[in-house]
């Protein structure tokens, strides 16, 4: 049976007093039944392992570079995210391929950089609404995916993907638990043809999950936990979602 895993994505949001306030509360909940981490920004993360350290809960990295090291100045590399003890990065999140010009070959290359350090790459996935309305969303999940499994070859099972519907993100819509489990079906199809360890790896649900209908999405077959944004920047709406995943 797949351990459910919920993940915090504070994204640009966070301060020093409000961090500590918030993984306190977190660390103070425990236990929850499942896997729970937090990927903050990067300047957070030392600070985040430090308050983390010795407790069940795990933290990460909002991205990762493609590339060893050398001059590319601003970015981070998977070596130093080990070094701070980070057991997951985001890679391929919508903001990220809207706002960056991210391609899929892109975030298979960051996937790769990330699993080469030990590091678990999320890998996002999604459709926007036009895609949606176009019903072009099977079409442009599988293809995204696509280029991280060829590019990661055997290693492709050692990741975990999240669906994000970018016309929820932020939005205040949600895919029903039906939609949602229809492409987390879909996904976990294609993994297993690819992989044949499909059955094991973990698919997460992100795109405005809350509190009051996270127990729902979770409930699905194929959906394995979240991707939580906003949510995850309030103590009790985070910690009601973890415990949701039980």
């Amino acid at each position: 049976m797949r351990r459910k895993l919920v993940v915090g994505n504070w994204k640009m949001h966070g301060s020093r007093p409000a961090n500590a306030e918030l993984l306190a509360a977190l660390v103070a909940a425990r236990p929850y039944g499942g896997d729970v981490a937090v990927c903050v920004p990067f300047v957070y993360i030392q600070e985040t392992a430090a308050t983390l350290a010795g407790s069940d809960l795990r933290w990460g990295a909002q991205d990762v570079s493609a590339h060893e090291q050398g001059a590319y100045t601003g970015e981070v590399s998977a070596a130093m995210l080990a070094e701070c003890g980070c057991r997951y990065a985001l890679v391929g999140h919508s903001e990220r391929r809207a706002y960056h010009g991210e391609s899929d070959a892109l975030v298979a290359g960051k996937a790769q950089a990330a699993l080469a350090r030990g590091i678990t790459p999320i890998v996002c996935v999604g459709e926007t609404l036009e895609q949606r309305d176009a019903g072009e969303t099977e079409a442009v999940v599988k293809r995204q995916l696509s280029v991280v499994i060829h590019q990661l070859a055997h290693c492709a099972s050692e990741i975990v993907v999240a669906y994000e519907p970018v016309w929820a993100i932020g939005t205040g819509r949600t895919a029903t638990p039906e939609q949602a489990q229809s492409v987390h079906a879909l996904l976990r199809a294609q993994l297993q043809a690819a992989t044949g360890h499909g059955e094991r790896m973990r698919i997460l649900y992100g795109g405005s999950v809350k509190a009051d209908n996270a127990a729902t999405l979770f409930a699905q077959p194929d959906i394995d936990g979240g991707l939580i944004g906003g949510a995850s920047l309030k103590a009790a709406d985070f910690i009601a979602i973890c415990r949701a995943a039980n």
